[in-house]
């Protein structure tokens, strides 16, 4: 599995892992994400079962397991999250972060080990040694319970399922061609959320943010100019339709 360093600074750094090569066929491909102090670290939607071996040995190359103190869970999917039983076995003294809706479903993946820390309705946020990293809502886009993460003091979004894109794992990681890049997509954001009414309210919202990267849970990352042409983009589509 490879990672890749999106932001170094003497605070921080975000990490990105996936493109994994070796995941079975019909399973898709995901994008885990870690943010690291100097003696701290967060998994944000650590992935599937089928990914925690490859996953564990990526993040062993760049931070000790006993600095891994949370996680953080998007929503429920399996996906997102079904690796947990195995994070517990290896990191119990870490904190998982998730909406509040979702802890009755995620302790079936397994908790024994990890606390829980509910996020309510309205997001709340975290502070991660000298880091505040913002909880911003995004329910029902797609989950009804549905939560990002925001760190202002680089302008990343980690932005769970919006932004996803269907694509092979040797795609390049950001979006070089917007207009080739929207058939990737379309799909994806029509069939899987469900609400108009809450797609714009959350664009709303993030257009009164700074941001510099849109980190999607699957695909390639928006940056630059590509940032306000997939708000824009996914501003006009019209989802929640069921084609066939």
């Amino acid at each position: 599995m490879k990672s890749i360093v999106l932001h170094e600074s003497p605070s921080h750094q975000w990490i990105v892992y996936g493109r994994d090569e070796g995941k079975p066929e019909k399973l898709l491909d995901t994008n885990q994400y870690m943010i690291r102090t100097h003696d701290q670290a967060m998994l944000l939607d650590p992935g599937g079962i089928e990914l925690f071996a490859p996953m564990l040995a990526a993040v062993l190359r760049d931070v000790p397991l006993a600095q891994i103190t949370h996680l953080f869970a998007s929503h429920q999917d399996p996906d997102v999250i079904s690796s947990l039983g195995l994070w517990d076995e290896v990191l119990p003294q870490a904190t998982l972060h998730a909406p509040w809706l979702w802890e009755g479903f995620i302790r079936h993946f397994g908790m024994n080990n990890i606390s829980f820390d509910p996020i309510e309705d309205r997001g709340g946020r975290l502070q991660l040694g000298p880091v505040e990293l913002e909880f911003i809502p995004a329910h029902y886009l797609h989950s009804s319970g549905n939560i990002h993460v925001f760190d202002a003091s680089t302008g990343i979004l980690f932005s769970g399922d919006i932004g996803a894109a269907l694509e092979s794992v040797d795609v390049p990681l950001f979006v070089e061609d917007f207009d080739e890049h929207i058939s990737k997509m379309r799909f994806f954001h029509q069939r899987w959320m469900p609400s108009n009414e809450a797609k714009n309210q959350w664009i709303r919202r993030v257009r009164k943010l700074k941001i510099t990267m849109i980190c999607p849970q699957h695909g390639r990352i928006f940056r630059g100019n590509h940032i306000n042409q997939f708000l824009d983009w996914l501003e006009s589509l019209e989802v929640g339709m069921a084609h066939g």
